[in-house]
């Protein structure tokens, strides 16, 4: 990924998407809000007990530093599901939104935003059909197979075919960071036999550490998926650059994800 600052918001972008001219997209970082320790600064979730107005201000910033409308974004409400909503018209007043964890839209303006502490945002895009997509995945969300039921509905949706998508899998934590209990081993290892004991890390302090980024990855591929850029950013480790639920006890902020089609998109 890239990094990018304007006007001391700070963002990161995939490479291969950065390079089409249709699409406009950011992984946003902590930096350039004015939110208060815990939250500080540029928290964009609403539900952490963060200042309204604060997180109101932050959103206006984001939103500017990629030339966005505020009042053109999209949204959900995040319960760690692998559901899948089209959206085709910004919802940014509806209180409280849908609820999903997967976000796809064709319609050129409509900018789908999620919010992250250490679970696995997932940027798709289709050059061929112009359509974007954007999931949001915790050990529950790839669990419930997120990955894989996102490109499933961009199919539906939009007719894409998973070798056209180009993916990308952002800051999420790593499995350096990630130690699970025995309770979602024995999840993984049912849900997908075993091939999930290639997403488990033993380090010296002892436990299993799950690899969410492989995990993704591997659902995307066997999907059909050919282009996946994986940040490889774990949010507990650079906590000075991303708010982490783990690293942080629990009270913390939210990073904000943004994707969309610009109007003028040919």
């Amino acid at each position: 990924m890239r990094r990018i600052w304007h006007n001391g918001v700070s963002y990161f972008v995939f490479e291969h998407l950065a390079e089409q001219p249709s699409l406009a997209h950011a992984v946003f970082t902590r930096h350039g809000g004015v939110s208060a320790p815990p939250f500080d600064t540029l928290n964009l979730g609403g539900t952490v007990g963060d200042a309204p107005e604060a997180v109101k201000e932050n959103f206006r910033r984001a939103t500017a530093a990629l030339d966005i409308p505020p009042e053109r974004t999209a949204t959900s409400w995040q319960v760690h599901s692998a559901r899948a909503l089209v959206l085709d018209r910004p919802n940014h007043e509806q209180r409280p939104p849908p609820q999903a964890d997967i976000l796809l839209t064709n319609t050129p303006g409509v900018w789908l935003t999620m919010r992250f502490a250490d679970c696995v945002p997932i940027f798709l895009y289709d050059p061929a059909h112009h359509a974007v997509g954007i999931a949001h995945a915790g050990w529950r969300g790839t669990l419930a197979g997120a990955a894989r039921a996102a490109v499933a509905a961009m199919g539906e949706a939009f007719g894409c075919r998973p070798a056209d998508l180009l993916v990308g899998i952002g800051p999420a934590i790593g499995p350096c960071c990630y130690r699970v209990g025995p309770e979602v081993v024995g999840a993984f290892h049912r849900a997908f036999g075993d091939v999930a004991c290639a997403w488990w890390r033993q380090t010296e302090r002892g436990g299993l550490y799950l690899d969410l980024w492989e995990a993704n990855r591997w659902q995307l591929a066997v999907a059909g998926v050919r282009y996946i850029e994986v940040a490889g950013l774990c949010t507990a480790d650079l906590r000075h650059d991303f708010f982490s639920h783990r690293a942080e006890g629990g009270r913390t902020g939210r990073f904000g994800a943004i994707i969309g089609l610009r109007q003028s998109h040919g």
